[in-house]
């Protein structure tokens, strides 16, 4: 096999998976470890992929905040699925935190009929939706991020620093193997880790288009969490390797 042949099949499977290995290389192309070593640093000189401890992930662009309305409507169906299994998780005395997005609100959809729940959220459209519930709501105030409707900065991160509550069910912007879970501000990652910090058990909501993903600002390994609630387009390898770091729930796709 030639070398730029190579070359194009490490690319073809890091586009199928989102990692390689170097070790599963050397067996499946049956090449030296330097030679693979030397393909992925080529790789990387023409800025296709991004070298990793033992291998490599693709590089792709780095994902940056988007508005609330060009988010709503996607993958709908699979975050309705999501907040459903996520309702499961709960007793009827919990107290939860509600990340800021669309899957979350979801959630807030499902909870609007319950009782006995204290909530915490830091977006509005989240508090709008609870607002005529008989939920005991508290909105961790602070800078309105306009067109997303979350709030953040330090009166939010105060708020945070001195609550402790069952569940945090936290939203996603990329999630990633090897690099965590990320998100598109640094304020924004500030929130986040807080959150999971004043939760006895948190879970990801995520759909699978937020997997093989990275952004500009690290929340925390996948280790640090609980677990992840997500939909069943995730293949099953991505299930396993997820499944070494956390507890995984994915929704059959069946509906609700």
């Amino acid at each position: 096999m030639q070398p730029q042949e190579r070359r194009g099949l490490i690319l073809e499977k890091l586009k199928q998976h989102g990692k390689i290995d170097i070790d599963d290389l050397v067996t499946q192309l049956h090449v030296s470890g330097m030679t693979i070593r030397r393909d992925l640093a080529l790789l990387e000189e023409e800025e296709k992929i991004i070298r990793t401890h033992g291998g490599a992930i693709l590089k792709k662009q780095i994902i940056v905040e988007t508005p609330f309305r060009a988010k709503e409507g996607k993958h709908s169906e699979q975050k309705k699925e999501i907040a459903q299994a996520a309702i499961g998780l709960l007793r009827d005395d919990s107290t939860i935190i509600l990340d800021s997005g669309t899957t979350t609100l979801e959630i807030a959809k499902l909870l609007r009929k319950k009782q006995y729940l204290t909530i915490i959220t830091n977006d509005i459209k989240i508090a709008a939706e609870l607002v005529d519930s008989e939920l005991k709501v508290i909105v961790a105030g602070g800078e309105l991020q306009n067109t997303v409707g979350a709030l953040f900065g330090p009166a939010t991160e105060q708020l945070l620093k001195n609550v402790h509550v069952d569940f945090c069910f936290l939203g996603a912007h990329a999630v990633h193997l090897d690099a965590g879970l990320t998100v598109p501000t640094f304020a924004k990652a500030s929130i986040k880790k807080l959150m999971i910090e004043a939760a006895e058990t948190t879970w990801l909501v995520a759909d699978s288009s937020k997997f093989h993903q990275i952004s500009l600002a690290k929340v925390c390994d996948l280790s640090e969490i609980d677990g992840v609630i997500t939909d069943h387009q995730i293949t099953n390898e991505l299930e396993k390797e997820l499944k070494e770091h956390l507890e995984i729930i994915k929704v059959d796709g069946s509906g609700i």
